[in-house]
Parts: structure tokens; C-alpha cells; sequence
């Protein structure tokens, strides 16, 4: 896979606050990145460094092997970016805001009438063309968003939580667009606090926290690190006294209820399904009142959560 951008050392300070502390990786051609961090880790300094809307204190940005900087325009019209905050004007109709959009990525003429009518199409906006952004549902606008960043047809898109706040129909119609980007060759980055879609969707991710990239692998490496979990529930007061819990096996309170949590080595799944099945079958024999079972299967949610923390931040 060619490698289209490359991201190389990337600092960024705000006074005595370092947004970004040395973020390297690289996305090819056709490929979608998932780029993950708590609020604040620093994703959209980065994101806004990588779009050539910041200049680094440190560290550059190749695009097609170019170097992108605030001054270098011919790269950034190969690129586009879907910003969390709406960029859509709620006055002009679907089809107006797009003809502007078009022309500031230097459209015009059949091309530009051609890339709008294909960008409604494609966000399934079609049929609202003329219909004011101002008078869209959450979902719409955010299709609209989505359509106005790929009319120029970029090799290089940025989704900076595309799909936050819409309801279910638009969230998979976004995410089957973001499939076809990628088949065409477009390289994608994907922010987004919906974990899950990122699973989907990207080869490779990055967790970031406090400026720095804690991880960056496939997905699949990735995952490796979280143990597979299965929880028993049953009623305390019907947990025998001659249970041994095992290896693995770990016994909590909640009530008054008894969860007992079988672990896995990160990555193997054969131990815990013998271990279940032997405690199983204890229980049972016991005349233990179970209550339920549940699985946690290795996600990139809990690999979040084990590395940056479960603390609130503001």
C-alpha cells in the first residue's frame, strides 16, 4: 500500500501547554486510520496541523510527498475535512451551499455543476436539494457536511466525528460513504468517540493522550492486549462454601449478588472456556442460583479505557 501522508515528529505548544508531544504515523492509499484520545489528548491540534490550518512547532507533514504548511495551497486541495462543528450555512439550500464550497476548492463550470449533483447523490440528499440546510434534521446536516468536504474528489479526507448526534439511519449511510471513499483509494482519518466505528471501519489506529501517541497498530495487534472476560452472576447466599474459584478466577460483591469474572491471558480465549465450563459445573452440582451470564470480548473501548483511565475530564 502506498504511503500517501506522513505525519513525522509533529509539537505543538500553547505557552506552557504541550498539545503535541512527537505524534508520527502514516496512512495509505486506501486505507482508514483511526485516531482515537480523550477530550483534550490533542486529536484536533493534530488534525489541524495535518490540514494545514497550524503550522508545527516541530516535526512536518507530507502529503503525496509534498511538505503541507499554511502557505503550501496546491497540496491542501488534495485533501478534505468533515469538522465536528457544522460548516454549512443554514440560509442557502443544500445545492447552493455546495456550489460555494465547490468554488472555493477551485470548481466551476460542468465540473462543478457534475461533483454537486454526484456529492447529493452519493449523501442521499438528492431529493432536498433545494430545500434550506436551516430546515435539516441533525442527520442531513451532517450528510451535508460529509458532502461538502469530498466534492473536489480528495485524496486525503479527515472525519473529525462525522457521525455525533445522528440518528441510526444517517450514522450507517455516513459509514457505507466512508466504505466507498476508501474503495476508491481515498485515504482516511477517523476521530471519533464512537469506538465501535472505528473497529469497523479502520485497519490501524492511534490512542493519543496528553500530547503523546501511547499506541499505534493494527487493530488486530491492538486488541491482542485485552483479555477475553466472562462474568457469572449468581445469588450470594447460594454460593457454596466448598467453591474453589481457580486461576483466572476472580470473586467480587455487589450486593447482594456474587460475581465471580474468569480471565483470559490477553489475546487466548481456550483457557477461559475450560475454566467457565469447570466452574459451571460446580455450581451447578451445588444447586447455585444463577443469575446470568456475559462475555466482554476484547474491544478497543476497554483498551481506551485501560490506558488513558476511567477518571472523568473536564
Amino acid at each position: 500500500m502506498a504511503v500517501l501522508l506522513d505525519v513525522a515528529g509533529l509539537c505543538k505548544s500553547y505557552g506552557t501547554l504541550k498539545a503535541v508531544d512527537g505524534v508520527s504515523f502514516q496512512v495509505g492509499q486506501g486505507e482508514a486510520f483511526g485516531l482515537l484520545g480523550p477530550n483534550g489528548a490533542g486529536k484536533s491540534t493534530t488534525m489541524m496541523m495535518i490540514a494545514g490550518l497550524l503550522d508545527p512547532d516541530a516535526g512536518e507533514v507530507r502529503l503525496c510527498g509534498r511538505v503541507l504548511t499554511r502557505r503550501e495551497r496546491e497540496s491542501r486541495l488534495t485533501l478534505g475535512v468533515v469538522p465536528q462543528d457544522l460548516a454549512i450555512y443554514p440560509d442557502l439550500t443544500a445545492r447552493e451551499n455546495l456550489h460555494f464550497f465547490g468554488r472555493l476548492y477551485q470548481l466551476g463550470g460542468q465540473r462543478l455543476q457534475d461533483r454537486v449533483e454526484c456529492a447529493l447523490r452519493q449523501t442521499g440528499l438528492d431529493g432536498r436539494a433545494d430545500d434550506y440546510a436551516g430546515h435539516f434534521s441533525g442527520g442531513m446536516k451532517r450528510r451535508l457536511n460529509f458532502a461538502a468536504a469530498i466534492l473536489h474528489e480528495p485524496r486525503l479526507l479527515i472525519l473529525d466525528e462525522p457521525t455525533v448526534g445522528v440518528d441510526p439511519q444517517s450514522r450507517a449511510h455516513l459509514l457505507d460513504c466512508v466504505r466507498q471513499l476508501q474503495q476508491s483509494g481515498t485515504a482516511i482519518i477517523y476521530a471519533s468517540h464512537y469506538m465501535e466505528e472505528v473497529q469497523q471501519l479502520c485497519s490501524r489506529a492511534a490512542i493519543v493522550d496528553r500530547g503523546r501517541m501511547l499506541v499505534c497498530d493494527l487493530i488486530a495487534r491492538l486488541l491482542q492486549q485485552i483479555p477475553l472476560e466472562v462474568e457469572l452472576r449468581l445469588d450470594l447466599s447460594s454460593l457454596p462454601a466448598t467453591f474453589v474459584p481457580g486461576a483466572g478466577v476472580l470473586v467480587e460483591r455487589d450486593g447482594g449478588d456474587c460475581v465471580l469474572r474468569l480471565v483470559s491471558d490477553a489475546g487466548g480465549e481456550a483457557n477461559v472456556a475450560a475454566e467457565v465450563t469447570r466452574v459451571l459445573q460446580q455450581l451447578v452440582s451445588a444447586g447455585a442460583g444463577l443469575r446470568s451470564i456475559r462475555t466482554h470480548d476484547p474491544s478497543l473501548e476497554r483498551l481506551f479505557l485501560k490506558l488513558t483511565g476511567s477518571r472523568l475530564r473536564d
